[in-house]
């Protein structure tokens, strides 16, 4: 029609897309996600008298994989490449690594209240990326994984921990 192939203009609506979601503070309003402790949770993600949260071994091994299942990810996403079986295949292994935090992750009350919020985040974008949220689109739940990695690296102590770059 304007000379630009439908491919193309699917990528460039894609790449618009996800530049929008990894630029919202969607962590902000993210609900509580409990499992098993007794602290209340914050209404927003904020950091420990202006330092980062501590963190245990099992969390950050946890957030280290799931960054690696996502940052690679990046491009396609952008270029709207990625497959709704790839999508499937990336929220699957987020899932399994939020039940070993989960299961294994140790921390002060505090702490894990935040990490709630991270957590409630990941399984979000876990969700819409694996297609059990017809109203959010699996790049949506894609890019809330991403703010959510770097919102955590953000609050949490976690040496070596770098955020995505998102291209923008």
């Amino acid at each position: 029609m304007f000379g630009i192939d439908a491919n193309k203009l699917a990528g460039i609506a894609a790449a618009a897309a996800f530049s929008l979601m990894v630029g919202t503070p969607a962590l902000a309003q993210a609900p509580a996600h409990d499992h098993g402790h007794d602290a209340a949770a914050p209404a927003k993600l904020a950091l420990d008298h202006g330092k980062k949260w501590a963190t245990d071994a099992p969390l950050r091994d946890g957030m280290t994989k799931i960054r690696a299942l996502v940052e690679p990810k990046i491009d396609a996403a952008h270029a709207g490449r990625i497959t709704p079986a790839q999508y499937k295949q990336i929220a699957s292994g987020v899932e399994a690594q939020v039940a070993s935090i989960v299961a294994n992750c140790k921390l002060a009350p505090d702490a894990d209240a935040m990490l709630h919020l991270v957590i409630a985040e990941l399984g979000q974008g876990a969700d819409a990326m694996a297609g059990k949220d017809a109203k959010v689109r699996p790049l949506q739940g894609f890019g809330r994984t991403v703010t959510a990695l770097n919102e955590y690296g953000r609050h949490f102590d976690h040496p070596g921990f770098a955020p995505i770059q998102t291209g923008h």
